[in-house]
This record gives C-alpha cells, structure tokens and sequence, in this order.
C-alpha cells in the first residue's frame, strides 16, 4: 500500500490496514457509478439493431375505399356511338377537331383520366393506319414497363373487335390502354392515366378499379 492510501487507512496489524468509513464510502459509489454506466451502454448497444433477430417490415399502403360499380349510359348526337361509363365520373367533351373526337372521362376522387379519341374509318387501309398509330402511343411507355399483357375482345353480334393492354411496372405513366372498331366504319382508342406521381404499387386498388371500368366501356359500345 502506498504512503498516501496509507494516510487514508488505519494500522491493525503488521502490513494490514482498514480504510477509513470516509474512504470506503467514496470507492463504493464510484463502483457503482462504473456499473450503472456500463449496464446502460450495454442496453444502448442492444437497441441499435446489432442482433440477428432484426427483419425489416414490408411497405405498407393507406386502405383506399372504393364503391360498387355502377353505370351510366352516354348518348349524344356528336357521337356515332354509345357507352356506358362509371357514375362516379364526368364526361368531358374537348375537341372535334380534323376528323377526330377528343372526350375525356374525369374520375375527379382518384384524380383518374381515360382519354378518349374517336376516328371515323374509310376502308381497310385507315384501320391499318389507326392501329399503328396506338401501338406507337404504347410503346411511349416501354421503356417503363416490365411487361404488357395483351388481351383480345371480340364480340361478333355487337360488332365490337378490340384489343386491351395492361402495361406492368412501377413507375408507368399509363397503365392501361385499348383500341376497339367495328373494322370498317369506327375507331376508339382510349388510355388511362392518374393526375400524381407514378407510383403504381401504392395506387393498384384504384387502376385496377379504373380498369374494370374500362373493360364495361368496350362492351358495352353500341356504333350508330
């Protein structure tokens, strides 16, 4: 023991001392003062994620509520054709402009638009025409996709052929789009798009809503 401890400590024996209460008290709280500081960087440790128990959470999404479908049907003497179209959207005219008819179908809740061009049809040659000019709209959006399903609908009686494209991925503008004809006389071409930011995970309850909707405006066109 050093002289000063020893100064600190009282003589019982030969080279044995006891610390003074004073001293004793002292040592004994800074122990414990070492051990609360300890045990707290050990628990300081354990919250910052360093086991191997930690597994992210997956995304989650607002709930979005929808409402039953239901329909309309649009009939005007500017058009050569009827539909029907959700009753929770507005039909908005645009332009008749060149041959062509612009109409929108507003979907003001979901900030939804399906833009509608009409394009009446002089032989085989324009249908040609006009289908080639909706693929070019289409493949606008390719390099944002990761894959387009086509599907085909054809209703004989009703004279209603058309084909339907579900553009796949994330960040696509417009994720559904179609034609339809009668394939001699009338031509319909429509695309959907939603007033935000790309973020087609998040919005998919609304898009595929939208496309139902969609999908009951080709069958149920009605030419003049």
């Amino acid at each position: 023991m050093t002289r000063k401890n020893q100064r600190n400590s009282t003589y019982v024996g030969k080279n044995v001392y006891i610390c003074s209460r004073k001293r004793y008290r002292k040592e004994n709280m800074r122990l414990v003062k070492n051990t609360i500081v300890t045990g707290l960087f050990a628990l300081l440790l354990a919250s910052c994620g360093g086991g191997n128990d930690y597994s992210p959470k997956p995304q989650a999404y607002l709930r979005i509520d929808l409402p039953q479908h239901a329909y309309e049907v649009y009939d005007t003497a500017a058009l050569p054709f009827t539909f029907e179209y959700g009753r929770e959207a507005a039909v908005v005219w645009k332009k008749d402009l060149r041959g062509e008819k612009w109409i929108d179908i507003r979907y003001p809740r979901h900030k939804g638009y399906v833009f509608l061009t009409y394009k009446a049809l002089h032989g085989a040659k324009e249908l040609a025409g006009q289908v080639d000019t909706s693929m070019k709209f289409l493949e606008n959006h390719y390099a944002y996709s990761t894959g387009v399903d086509e599907q085909q609908f054809v209703d004989k009686k009703n004279r209603i052929f058309g084909t339907t494209y579900h553009l796949k991925g994330q960040n696509v503008a417009s994720t559904y789009q179609f034609w339809a004809t009668d394939s001699t006389r009338h031509f319909l071409r429509g695309s959907l798009y939603i007033d935000c930011t790309p973020n087609n995970d998040s919005l998919a309850p609304v898009l595929t809503y939208l496309q139902e909707d969609i999908d009951h405006l080709i069958e149920s066109i009605r030419w003049k």
